[in-house]
């Protein structure tokens, strides 16, 4: 654990960042070609849940998510632990942590759903929504992740994942509003504020 996962230098962006995450090339916007009346582009997405299930992501419009790519072999994995504490102190407030593994970083997320849910479960305790694993950069990348590195319609906020960890905060209208490396905890002050902010807005 821990193999080429040093602390990132990359800094938070958000939705009111004077620039774009530096050193990243540019990312291709992208567009739903068949979108859903009333769903949030940021929402418009069937995933595949880890245990299998289609999941419209439209079902958690109105909700504050926390969208993170997640690996079971990373120095930063205990995040697991923080994801859930963010889970148990905000779900009821109207935050839904979302976990997608990928296995783009390292190769640290090399098992099956099955074998990622029983480490996250058995290990951190983890209650939030798990995902089947995806791949969240290269020629590969999921549609969603088309989506949130392009930033979603603004530049600001554009820019690849760096690594394992990486989180996208999206606010209750289903607009992305910030994004924050890996090396930012997930119960940091940095982080937290920003959720309490995205969660004291009105549902639109």
């Amino acid at each position: 654990m821990g193999v080429g996962c040093a602390a990132s230098a990359e800094s938070p962006r958000s939705s009111t960042s004077a620039q774009p995450e530096g050193g990243t090339a540019p990312v291709t916007a992208y567009t739903n070609p068949n979108p859903t009346p009333g769903c949030p582009p940021a929402l418009d997405f069937t995933m595949k849940s880890i245990d299998g299930k289609e999941v419209n992501l439209c079902d958690y419009k109105g909700n504050v998510l926390l969208m993170v790519n997640v690996a079971s072999r990373c120095g930063y994995t205990p995040q697991y632990k923080g994801l859930e504490a963010l889970n148990q102190k905000y779900r009821e407030k109207g935050l839904r942590v979302l976990g997608f593994p990928a296995n783009d970083f390292g190769a640290q997320e090399p098992g099956s759903d099955a074998e990622i849910k029983e480490f996250c479960t058995s290990n951190y305790g983890v209650q939030f929504d798990m995902f089947s694993k995806i791949t969240v950069k290269g020629p590969n990348k999921h549609p969603l992740y088309q989506y949130l590195t392009s930033g979603g319609g603004n530049e600001k906020l554009a820019g690849e994942v760096r690594w394992n960890f990486h989180k996208y905060l999206i606010g209750r209208d289903g607009k992305l509003r910030a994004v924050f490396p890996s090396s930012v905890d997930p119960m940091s002050a940095e982080l937290t504020s920003a959720i309490e902010a995205a969660l004291n807005e009105p549902v639109s």
